[in-house]
Formats: C-alpha cells, structure tokens, sequence
C-alpha cells in the first residue's frame, strides 16, 4: 500500500495518517480511534477526524509508539534461513521479521541478499532511493565479508579488483568483465570485498572464478552506512535522513576505504 500522505505543513486526519502508515484500511483505522487506542502527546484521540501535523509526528498505537514516516527506510540485520521475498519458496521471509504496519506498507528489499547470508539489509517504499542504491550507474558500493574455502592469496585478490567474467545466460554480460571496488584479506583470513553492482550471487561467483569458494557471506555496509554493532541479529531500525545520506555514499567514501 503507498502512502497517500505527503509530508507539509497541512494538518491530516488521525484516521488517514493511521491508514498511510500501514496500520490497515480506513474503516479499520477509524475504529481504532474510536475505541480509544490512538494517542498522540499522552492524549487519547476521540475523533478520528481530529488532524494533526505530520512532520515530527509520533503518535501512539495501543500504548506503542509510532513516528510518522512518509517513506519507509528500514535497515534489518538478516539472519541466515531467511528470504528476501513476499512469497519465499523453501524458507522463511524476511518480512516475518517486522511488525504489521510495516509489512502493509510497500516495502521491498534494497537489492536481495540469498537465504544464507547474514548482514545488512535496506528495505523501502521510496522507488527513486531504491533505483539509486541498486543501479550501477550511481556506484554505491556494498562491502562484504566472506569466509572462504581457504584464505585468498595476493594473485587472486588483484584478479577479483581487475575483474573476472562469470558464466552468464545474457551474451553481452558474460563478455564483460566484473571487478570488485577493493577485495583485501582480513587479519582472521576472511576476503572484505566491495562491489557496486549487484548480479546474481556476484560475491559467491567472483569467488568461484578465482579458484576457491564462498562459505559464509556477510554484508557489513551500504555506501558509508555500517551495520550498527549493537542491533541483534534479526532486528530492525528506522533510518532517518543523515543515514539515508550515508547509505547513497559514492566511492572513495567510508565503504571503500580499506
């Protein structure tokens, strides 16, 4: 569902901010107004006519705090066995991760990681901040952590920064070489490799080509947005505007540092 409420100075009905914030149809959130689940400020709203300025919002939802978001942007720390579908075919989907409202919403995942990787993961309803941060042509890189067959040595380190060709069903993408912004091996032997496009299994295939093999995948960043140490895996945040900044960093930034 797409949020027909846009952010400005004009008071919104309590009922509809409810509504475009996912928390079901209208009639749905006029009733919760009306039973007295909805408050803003410490106050019961009574009416769910009542209206309300948007920018800077949090209202509450059966005692939960909710703040007003005309765009989602949720950074999800992805645990392993899940997908990043709507309808996943063998496991569970990330989607189950977050609470309802933000289910309702449109949201899709910024770039799908594979059910067997682990880190970051955006999600969004704002389809220009998604094609930014998946297209090639803006260069936002992605750093990932590998564990790998067997540590990679300098030769095949430089093969993955000069670039590979990987088997590809489309001729002209199989003729062309794909490179890594930096690979570099880590103190404890695992690869940290930055890319900035985002083809199918491209970190596991890249590998591949240079003669060893992924066994743990994990993203740490987008752009210059690290993965925060102290959210648990499985759990999620709402980014607010400097870390959507951060998350569309162009190389030579923070994510490609190393």
């Amino acid at each position: 569902m797409k949020s027909p409420v846009s952010l400005s100075t004009k008071p919104v009905a309590i009922a509809q901010i409810l509504f475009s914030q996912g928390f079901g149809t209208r009639r749905h959130c006029a009733a919760l107004v009306d039973h007295g689940l909805v408050s803003v400020g410490g106050e019961v709203v009574e009416d769910p006519q009542q209206p309300f300025l948007t920018e800077g919002l949090v209202f509450e939802v059966e005692g939960k705090p909710w703040p007003f978001h005309e765009k989602a942007l949720i950074l999800l720390h992805k645990p392993a066995g899940y997908e990043c579908s709507r309808k996943p075919s063998h496991h569970p989907s990330v989607f189950t991760l977050l609470p309802e409202p933000i289910r309702n919403r449109d949201i899709q995942p910024v770039g799908r990681l594979d059910e067997d990787t682990t880190g970051l993961l955006l999600l969004t309803d704002d389809g220009p901040l998604q094609h930014k941060l998946t297209s090639p042509k803006y260069h936002v890189p992605k750093l990932y952590q590998a564990t790998c067959k067997a540590p990679l040595d300098e030769a095949q380190l430089r093969k993955l920064v000069a670039g590979v060709l990987l088997e590809e069903r489309n001729p002209k993408l199989a003729a062309e070489p794909v490179n890594a912004v930096s690979a570099q091996a880590l103190p404890d032997g695992r690869l940290q490799m930055a890319l900035t496009e985002g083809r199918y299994h491209q970190a596991k295939r890249m590998v591949a080509a240079v003669g060893n093999r992924v066994l743990t995948l994990h993203r740490q960043q987008v752009g210059a947005l690290e993965l925060p140490a102290d959210l648990p895996v499985g759990g999620w945040i709402w980014l607010d505007a400097r870390q959507r900044e951060l998350a569309m960093s162009e190389p030579g930034e923070a994510a490609c540092s190393d």
